[in-house]
């Protein structure tokens, strides 16, 4: 009997401990539970800190190509308008070379002689002097703003010159540089309206245009880009247009 009662205790305690143990194991699961969560909610706050980052830094370099990407274009752009010059005088020089030489080639030495000292030199020293002094400010000395007086200047002395459509192309270039967006365009629309043969003729409305839209004339700028696609479309004028169209 004794046996018994004492079996029967040591079952009483097993069965206790047996049902008192599943409570710390209980804790301890709850415990590492939390604990993961935990971890897992500053796994996910870290790698969103960290995308948040990588998308700045992305949005950082696609403004800098994109600043890259105008910075080339205008240099290409300029490029161009040099080359473009260049072309001009080498054609001018034919032109002048070309002139003489039939002038001269059914004129006497003594005739030859009288017109170098009464046409060629009053030339050299006036109009052609003061246009290529001018351009030259632009294109060789870099100094623009005393290029403005200089080509003024040779509107005012030589209004009947040939170079007069590209002075005024280049006095809107020079003052559309200093975004003096009014009188800018007031050479360009010069330019359009009294040569519309001139070879600035494309540039110039596109130009137009430009200014227009810093005077916030959207609708304006709309069409003389629209103009500039339409009347030529193989031009590299064109392409600036349809990219600021696209812009719109």
């Amino acid at each position: 009997m004794m046996k018994r009662t004492l079996a029967i205790s040591l079952l009483g305690l097993h069965g206790v401990a047996v049902i008192a143990a599943p409570a710390p194991v209980t804790d301890v699961t709850r415990s590492n539970s939390e604990q993961r969560i935990t971890e897992l909610e500053k796994k996910f706050s870290t790698r969103t800190d960290a995308q948040h980052r990588q998308q700045e830094q992305l949005d950082v370099m696609q403004s800098e190509v994109n600043e890259l990407r105008g910075s080339i274009e205008v240099q290409n752009y300029q490029l161009e308008k040099i080359l473009e010059r260049q072309r001009e005088l080498y054609l001018e020089i034919d032109k002048r070379i070309e002139s003489v030489k039939t002038q001269t080639s059914t004129m006497p030495v003594d005739a030859v002689n009288t017109l170098v000292t009464t046409v060629e030199v009053p030339l050299s020293e006036n109009e052609n002097e003061a246009y290529d002094k001018a351009v030259n400010l632009i294109l060789k000395d870099r100094l623009y703003e005393q290029a403005i007086p200089e080509f003024q200047t040779f509107l005012q002395n030589f209004p009947n010159s040939s170079y007069v459509p590209n002075a005024h192309y280049w006095l809107g270039q020079l003052l559309f540089n200093k975004q003096d967006w009014a009188i800018a365009g007031e050479q360009f629309q010069t330019l359009i309206v009294n040569y519309p043969d001139s070879s600035k003729r494309a540039d110039a409305t596109l130009k137009l245009g430009i200014t227009e839209m810093e005077r916030s004339n959207a609708a304006r700028a709309k069409q003389l880009w629209e103009q500039v696609v339409a009347e030529f479309p193989n031009s590299s004028s064109a392409k600036l247009a349809e990219k600021r169209l696209k812009g719109l």
